[in-house]
């Protein structure tokens, strides 16, 4: 069995400067053998430590569309941000990647899907609904989500969606090994969850990092 958290990021999204050693070490120290490394609208970073890591990597990206974030997973290219959901999951699909909607119901930030019927319609074309999201920090999102997830027959995950060392390993799946997204989503079936909420005061790590990378562009 290996302990994969299923949402991570590295310094190559805008919002995060955890560096691929502090990504590594937190996952030795943490029990973490498995990553995906889904940053926002970029693939770089996740194929880096795909690179580099002494576990298994799984690399993804967070696609902005007009209504909300999809993650792609198992992708080997960058997907562009801010395409629709149908170009979206088109283009996640002819990478033979899985389809993934993370943090759905999230009333606070922006970029998850809140759109009920846009919601309905991406989950009957997913592959996955993240459920446990240890950066969503309000009750009952969790089981809108495990319900989302049941209707559409989707299998659940669960992330930290870290921004900082430590956070990883706040929210993971135990499951088998695999080496294929055939073998993933086997494993993913019978995986159990585990997670705890990361501290409201979190988010500072992540809007730091993002006024301070937007500013030093100007």
């Amino acid at each position: 069995m290996i302990k994969a958290d299923l949402h991570v990021h590295t310094q190559c999204s805008a919002d995060s400067y955890m560096t691929y050693d502090q990504l590594i070490k937190a996952c030795q120290d943490k029990g973490i053998n498995c990553v995906a490394v889904a940053d926002h609208g970029t693939t770089r970073g996740a194929r880096e430590l795909q690179r580099i890591a002494p576990f298994k990597v799984i690399i993804c990206e967070e696609v902005l569309t007009p209504y909300g974030e999809i993650m792609g997973m198992f992708l080997h290219a960058d997907i562009p941000n801010k395409i629709s959901v149908d170009d979206a999951i088109r283009l996640i699909r002819e990478q033979g990647g899985l389809v993934s909607i993370p943090h759905p119901f999230d009333r606070v930030r922006p970029s998850a899907f809140r759109n009920t019927a846009m919601l309905e319609s991406v989950a009957e074309r997913a592959d996955i609904i993240e459920v446990f999201n240890a950066r969503s920090l309000f009750p009952g999102i969790e089981k809108k989500a495990r319900d989302l997830a049941l209707r559409h027959k989707n299998k659940i995950s669960a992330g930290s969606d870290a921004h900082s060392p430590l956070e990883i390993g706040y929210a993971y799946v135990e499951m088998p090994d695999f080496n294929t997204t055939e073998e993933f989503l086997n494993s993913l079936s019978i995986a159990k969850l585990y997670g705890k909420k990361s501290s409201p005061l979190i988010h500072l790590i992540s809007t730091t990092a993002r006024f301070r990378k937007h500013h030093k562009l100007e």
